[in-house]
């Protein structure tokens, strides 16, 4: 059955990459044609710098990087000054290790991140514990379930202050208890930043429902341009906070002296901005909105169930993380007995099959499951049944062309 929502996306129907199967979803999403014009429009008709000049186009451009800001933060359920928008998640992680934790993190203090977490949400608090003498504590879920025990998440105490805890992980695709987790860091007085970069594609998110003090993610991963991310960050907590980096537009007044800085959500956004990314990740939240999250989690989760049930029929195929389908959020990662994950990876390509190979940015997760490489299929709404077969069929391929036999 085909895709409806497959003609939606240029790639798909370039001559060079016909016929291919995309399965690096977790990755990088492909771009709509909606976005893409959303991009040609501003850059045709509205570009200028925005925020600094008093001329109409230059007043243009501004109203359209505000009206995007307004979309990101109606999509999440903020305030427009609550809502900052940098390069990706990882510049908005840091961002918060660079100013909140410079501030309040001290010497003794601990931060607790997950075993679970990309890279890009364990090296800014490594970073910070080192500079500052604190210490990272690791949340460690089964190693079959990929969920923590209450017994683990008592780990978060009296010494604790700050939580960070990727909302899906993009190695098991479990969801975590985020609401939880957020409930549990604010007992005893910590600030829980959520990683949102897995989760946003795939799930309605409700920073205020969550309760969040920082929320992240990548414009990206979400059918949005590269170079733009997001970070929501509560206002009490950002008017407090120190600016990131210094330069152009972030400023209210400068002397020789000092300068002073300007209002959220400026005050963190120095420099020309990426305004054109802003217009294509407003663009691609519309897009993803019409059609719909509830839709996208029933599809990513039957697409999963049907790789998974496909995957089990193979003896040396292991898949790694929780045994429901239903709790990988489209992604599945696996390991095949005798077959490198990076090998799976090129055989795939010459079937015109992406997929990721390697440690994924995960490489605690990876130690600590005893995995320093494995494969990933992830999928989206794109994504159909008859692609889900192709690539099973193509799986047990490469178990022959390795030399094996079932």
């Amino acid at each position: 059955m085909k895709n409806a929502f497959k003609k939606d996306f240029p790639l798909f129907s370039s001559v060079e990459n016909k016929g291919l199967i995309y399965f690096d979803n977790a990755a990088t999403t492909q771009k709509p044609y909606t976005v893409i014009e959303a991009l040609d429009r501003y850059y045709s008709r509205n570009n200028a710098n925005p925020l600094r000049g008093l001329y109409d186009l230059s007043g243009r451009a501004t109203e359209e990087y505000e009206n995007s800001r307004h979309v990101v933060a109606e999509f999440l359920n903020a305030k427009d000054c609550e809502i900052i928008f940098t390069r990706n998640a990882s510049e908005s992680l840091n961002l918060v290790a660079y100013t909140w934790g410079f501030v309040n993190i001290s010497a003794g203090d601990e931060i607790v991140v997950s075993i679970t977490e990309h890279h890009s949400n364990i090296l800014p608090w490594q970073m910070l514990c080192s500079t500052k003498g604190a210490k990272l504590v690791f949340l460690e879920p089964d190693k079959s379930s990929g969920e923590f025990s209450d017994e683990e998440l008592k780990k978060i105490n009296s010494k604790t202050k700050l939580v960070a805890i990727g909302q899906v992980s993009n190695v098991l695709g479990i969801t975590h208890p985020v609401k939880k987790i957020v409930s549990l860091a604010h007992s005893v007085g910590a600030v829980c930043v959520v990683d949102g970069a897995q989760a946003v594609p795939h799930m309605k998110v409700d920073v205020k429902d969550i309760d969040a003090d920082f929320y992240a993610f990548s414009g990206h991963k979400i059918c949005g341009p590269m170079g733009i991310g997001v970070l929501y960050g509560k206002k009490s907590l950002l008017e407090n906070m120190p600016p990131f980096l210094r330069g152009g537009e972030m400023i209210e007044y400068v002397t020789r002296e000092g300068a002073t800085w300007a209002e959220l959500p400026h005050k963190f956004e120095a420099g020309t901005v990426n305004a054109g990314g802003a217009v294509g990740l407003a663009a691609a939240i519309k897009y993803v909105q019409s059609v719909g999250f509830d839709k996208i989690e029933e599809h990513d989760n039957t697409l999963a169930a049907l790789l998974i049930e496909r995957l089990r029929d193979y003896p040396y195929i292991h898949i790694i993380g929780n045994p429901d389908p239903a709790r990988h959020c489209g992604i599945v990662t696996f390991t095949l007995d005798g077959v490198h994950p990076h090998d799976i990876a090129s055989l795939l390509d010459t079937e015109k099959i992406a997929i990721r190979a390697g440690h994924h940015c995960a490489q605690p997760l990876g130690a600590y499951l005893g995995l320093p490489a494995t494969a990933r299929a992830s999928m989206y709404f794109y994504n159909d049944e008859d692609e889900v077969e192709r690539f099973a069929a193509a799986l047990r391929k490469i178990r022959s062309m390795s030399g094996y036999k079932d």
